[in-house]
Order: structure tokens, then C-alpha cells, then sequence
């Protein structure tokens, strides 16, 4: 009897040992470049720098217009036969056509700088980072892999996919 009843007992603490050690890990997957462009272009850094590159068409834009102005002004003075001022209007056409261009390209590769910036950004990268912690810890992920960086993964089913739920509660607490 005595026998049985340590028999009984070493199988149930088998039992709870083994139920307890085969905890399931549960598996995310995010594409994050998808994150980066949805979220990121939402983002308030973003718009000020799209606000900024807008203002640099309008004013290339107007500086083009000007330069088309002193065109048409050389082509009067060319049918007026006014060569002196056609050559002063010749210079001036130059002269703006080359601090348009270096305008451009100056605060081209301004911007640019700007925009891997924002897109480097600690801030940024880490408010993703902490997103996708607390989504993992919530619905009870053990993991979560970044799609594009595992080039190994050969199928996932689509709801462990948590890129838009991701995407959503970026953009919900951006708004907050």
C-alpha cells in the first residue's frame, strides 16, 4: 500500500514537473521597414521636415519663375535691338541660374541629412523598441523577430504577425 501511494505521488509531481516544463513560447514577427515608412511618415519630426522640403519647391519654384521672367525680359530687349541690355540680362540670367542651382543642392543635401536623422533617431527607434515590448508582454509573446532580417523563415501564419497592431498603437500614442 505503502508502495502504491509513493507510486501515485512521484507520478503526479512527474506529472505537474512535466507540465510545467513544456511551457509553449509564442513567436511574433513585425516588418519593421513597413513600421518605419507607415508610422514614421506620421510622425510630427516628419511632417516639419516634408513642411521644410515643400518650402524649398515653392521657393525654387519662385527663383525659376524670376529666372523665366529675365528670359522673356532678354528676348524683348533682343527684339528691340537693345544689345546692352540683353547682355546686362544675359549676366543676370546667369547668375541667378547658378545660385539656383547651388540654392538646390545645398539644401538638397540639407534635408537629406535631416532625413537619415530622423530615421537613425534614438527617440524614434526607441519608442518602436518599447512599443513592441509592451504588445509582446501583453498578448504573451516570448519572442518577436523582425521579418526582414530573417532570411531562415520560410512560412508564418499571418496571426502572428503583429506589424499592424504595431503600426496602429504608434500611431495612437502619437496622437496622445
Amino acid at each position: 500500500m505503502l508502495k502504491r501511494i509513493l507510486f501515485l505521488f512521484l507520478l503526479s509531481v512527474s506529472g505537474f514537473s512535466l507540465a510545467y516544463s513544456q511551457q509553449i513560447t509564442r513567436i511574433a514577427v513585425v516588418d519593421l521597414p513597413r513600421v518605419y515608412t507607415s508610422f514614421f511618415r506620421e510622425s510630427q519630426a516628419v511632417r516639419q521636415w516634408e513642411e521644410r522640403r515643400a518650402g524649398l519647391q515653392r521657393e525654387i519654384d519662385r527663383r525659376t519663375r524670376d529666372i523665366q521672367n529675365l528670359k522673356t525680359r532678354q528676348a524683348d530687349a533682343i527684339q528691340r535691338d537693345d544689345q546692352n541690355a540683353a547682355n546686362n540680362l544675359d549676366r543676370e540670367i546667369n547668375t541667378a541660374t547658378e545660385n539656383l542651382r547651388l540654392f538646390f543642392q545645398n539644401r538638397t543635401e540639407q534635408l537629406e541629412r535631416e532625413r537619415v536623422q530622423l530615421a537613425q533617431s534614438q527617440s524614434f527607434l526607441t519608442q518602436v523598441n518599447n512599443e513592441i515590448k509592451y504588445i509582446a508582454e501583453s498578448e504573451g509573446y516570448s519572442m518577436v523577430i523582425n521579418l526582414k532580417d530573417i532570411s531562415g523563415i520560410l512560412w508564418f501564419s499571418p496571426s502572428v504577425d503583429i506589424t499592424e497592431k504595431l503600426i496602429q498603437s504608434l500611431t495612437s500614442r502619437s496622437r496622445n
